[in-house]
């Protein structure tokens, strides 16, 4: 039986190409999609990636990684007589505009109009001096502008004498201290917020840092619902498309389902067969629209823009709602075919 409904759906050649066309669309868009949508939110938590600390300690009331509220100088030796700190490290984070010597702004990717910088070049900041002694390739902000690295009393000499200038403090665990632990005594004995590095935002927990940074964005702004609506606009296409062109395929093939009932089948073996044809459909449309979706996002990360990551879960999420679809059609198909009678097959 399932070799006869293979047979059946390989055999209508115009109905499979319609009917895979539309699946591997509407996998292309939600795998696509949803790949953009979490490389542009892990542009969020780039300072996370970017400094390599087990533990970051904020003023209690941060709630994102780019809201760095100021904190005390003496809150750093406060973090540093913490039992269990290895050591502990002042970090200033601002926004500020860099000038190069020609007049030109110093552009999102590091360059001042078309010129990649280089070694030995110099820029202003604030009206004061700064000279490139490196260049390190980075995680690009979600901000689009560069980072400038430097020690941290430069960095106060930059902010042309703001009275505070510490905005986190990196902190590193004494061998054998987890940092979830280390995080702990910090908070109990200091009062301020301490944060794990951790970026996997798959996982559950309330002491990352770049966890608490992605959902702040996912809530308070409007690029989920604008990805959201772009997924579920190729979910919509796909059962429309899908819907109809299985149903279409049914409807030609009425007559042989009739004829397999009249032979004694049950409603059971058919809607299996369906389910079968449904199956063999959804798999290799998910295939080809995934497979799209990854030669797009290779260009992209050629490119540079836009971002483009692909967690595994996207994958198994667009594959058990292209399944969905296909399974849907062939509901459809199961209720057209039981409601036709069997011996209409010796009719002429």
């Amino acid at each position: 039986m399932y070799r006869l409904a293979l047979n059946m759906l390989f055999g209508d050649r115009a109905k499979l190409a319609m009917l895979l066309c539309g699946l591997a669309f509407s996998a292309l868009l939600m795998a696509q999609q949803s790949s953009v949508f979490f490389g542009i939110m892990s542009w969020t938590y780039t300072p996370m990636v970017n400094i390599r600390a087990q533990v970051w300690v904020s003023d209690p009331m941060v709630e994102q990684v780019n809201d760095a509220k100021p904190l005390r100088d003496t809150d750093l030796g406060r973090v540093r007589s913490v039992d269990g700190v290895a050591w502990a490290a002042p970090l200033h984070t601002s926004f500020v505009q860099a000038r190069m010597q020609d007049g030109n702004l110093l552009g999102p990717d590091g360059k001042p109009r078309s010129t990649p910088l280089k070694v030995g070049d110099t820029f202003e900041i604030n009206d004061i001096q700064a000279r490139i002694v490196g260049i390190c390739k980075v995680k690009r902000a979600f901000t689009g502008g560069p980072f400038v690295y430097t020690t941290y009393d430069r960095a106060k000499g930059y902010t042309l004498g703001a009275r505070r200038t510490l905005s986190f403090m990196l902190v590193e665990p004494q061998k054998g201290v987890t940092p979830s632990e280390l995080c702990g005594r910090i908070e109990r004995d200091t009062g301020l917020k301490a944060w794990t590095s951790d970026t996997v935002i798959w996982s559950w927990g309330e002491r990352s840092l770049a966890r608490n940074t992605f959902w702040w964005f996912w809530t308070n702004t409007g690029i989920p619902f604008s990805f959201g609506t772009a997924v579920l606009l190729g979910l919509f296409v796909g059962i429309a498309i899908s819907g109809q062109t299985f149903y279409s395929f049914v409807l030609e093939n009425l007559k042989y389902f009739a004829a397999i009932k009249a032979m004694g089948a049950g409603m059971g073996v058919i809607a299996r067969m369906l389910f079968v044809q449904a199956f063999t459909a959804g798999l290799i449309g998910f295939g080809l629209g995934a497979g799209m979706a990854q030669a797009i996002g290779r260009a992209m990360i050629e490119k540079g823009m836009p971002p483009f990551v692909m967690y595994p879960q996207i994958l198994w999420a667009t594959f058990a709602l292209v399944l969905g679809i296909s399974f849907v059609s062939a509901i459809i198909g199961i209720i057209k075919v039981s409601r036709v009678d069997a011996a209409s097959v010796f009719r002429g």
